[in-house]
């Protein structure tokens, strides 16, 4: 199975918010790293998931979870953002692209869940 469009922005979004991570680390700000890093990793991970669901509902579930991920991820970046926590880091690339997913996510689970209810 090829791998989903969404997965692989998913994918490639969380490799660049684990430079980030460890750059807050390095900077002894650990709560937000910490929780930025679990939702943004776990966008992918649920998408994989639903990938191997056992059933369309089960696959609208998984891809919900991973909806509410990058909504979590979403807020921890503009969070991030607008407190300057992080000193000389433009948030602008991964706000743009965290939307896009969200926007995806969204649609994938609405679009799933009328198909399902038919």
């Amino acid at each position: 199975m090829t791998e989903s469009i969404v997965g692989g922005k998913a994918y490639y979004f969380a490799l660049k918010v684990i430079p980030l991570h460890r750059a807050m680390q390095e900077h002894k700000e650990y709560v937000i790293s910490n929780q930025l890093l679990r939702s943004s990793t776990s966008i992918g991970a649920n998408i994989e998931e639903a990938q191997a669901g056992f059933s369309r509902k089960d696959f609208a579930a998984k891809m919900a979870i991973a909806s509410k991920e990058a909504r979590e991820t979403r807020y921890w970046i503009r969070l991030l953002s607008d407190s300057r926590i992080v000193k000389d880091f433009d948030f602008t690339e991964l706000l743009t692209e965290i939307d896009e997913i969200v926007k995806m996510l969204t649609k994938i689970v609405k679009t799933t869940q009328l198909e399902t209810n038919k």
